[in-house]
């Protein structure tokens, strides 16, 4: 029963919020603060603090985060261990992935998949959303793992990571460190994505919902990967929307900074894509691998 109260702490503590967390785990937020106040008593100690409408965690928290993170890690080492010593698993995959997953999500997980099945051979095809879903429809891939809303009756579709979309500019531009209202975008100089890409049309989707007519955005370029977009960014005064997957090294290195936007927020899931009907134990055995990484 622990075991479980442990991944919904580590579910709360990863999105700082009882309201995702519940969302992500499928059970109602009273459930949630149930199995917090567990741990707590269990534990005897706080492992969060309210900060208006925030949440934060404690030193306990941060503590108890480590050693989750790590019961985490050891559990998808033991589990992958046995599945390895119990059968040796041979084969080739072809999977497709959307540039931002193939460039800065998929390699270290690869690596770390080929060390515990060196006789599956994996080749990895990058494309935008709508190319891959292509490919896949026309039998060109085995999977595909692509961002954006777009869905189609041909595929089935399962959750693969959360991301979070935020607003970039390079770290010395004259707005870091000011809040922004959502109407300010249409004063801003934007670089943009291209056509087909399954996070340009995300970005575009979630700003219509706040009101904010995407034709009457100044948009300075469409540019066709994030690497281009982010090295546009450092030489200009222009921002951008970009993973935060895809920033994790520029922000380290305090060459860019992301600009918050009051009560706005742009989160999404990558989806694992596949033909409908029975796919085989390699696509199995490779998504269950990387949902645990």
């Amino acid at each position: 029963m622990f075991d479980y109260r442990l991944k919904v702490f580590y579910t709360v503590a990863n999105r700082l919020s009882f309201t995702k967390a519940a969302n992500e785990l499928n059970i109602s937020q009273p459930a949630v603060t149930k199995h917090i106040k567990e741990i707590e008593n269990q534990l005897n100690t706080k492992l969060f603090d309210r900060k208006g409408t925030t949440i934060q965690l404690t030193e306990s928290g941060k503590i108890l985060f480590i050693y989750a993170e790590k019961s985490r890690q050891l559990y998808r080492d033991l589990e992958f261990a046995i599945s390895q010593l119990n059968k040796q698993e041979k084969g080739k995959l072809k999977i497709g992935a959307s540039t931002t997953i193939a460039q800065y999500i998929l390699p270290e997980i690869l690596a770390k998949f080929n060390s515990y099945y060196k006789e599956i051979n994996i080749e990895l095809v990058t494309h935008n959303s709508e190319d891959i879903s292509t490919l896949l429809k026309n039998g060109q891939i085995d999977l595909g793992i692509v961002e954006g809303e777009s869905k189609s009756s041909y595929f089935d579709y399962l959750k693969f990571k959360r991301d979070e979309i935020v607003l970039v500019c390079k770290a010395d531009h004259p707005l870091v460190n000011k809040n922004l209202k959502i109407k300010d975008l249409y004063d801003i100089g934007l670089i943009v994505r291209e056509q087909g890409s399954g996070t340009q049309e995300f970005i575009q989707n979630q700003l219509k919902k706040s009101g904010i007519d995407a034709q009457k955005l100044n948009i300075i370029m469409q540019l066709g990967s994030s690497e281009s977009i982010k090295n546009y960014l450092l030489h200009s005064e222009a921002m951008a929307f970009l993973s935060i997957s895809t920033i994790l090294q520029e922000l380290k290195n305090n060459q860019l900074s992301v600009i918050d936007i009051k009560n706005f927020c742009i989160e999404r899931d990558f989806n694992f894509i596949t033909l409908k009907g029975e796919q085989s134990e390699l696509i199995h055995l490779f998504m269950k691998f990387i949902s645990y990484n």
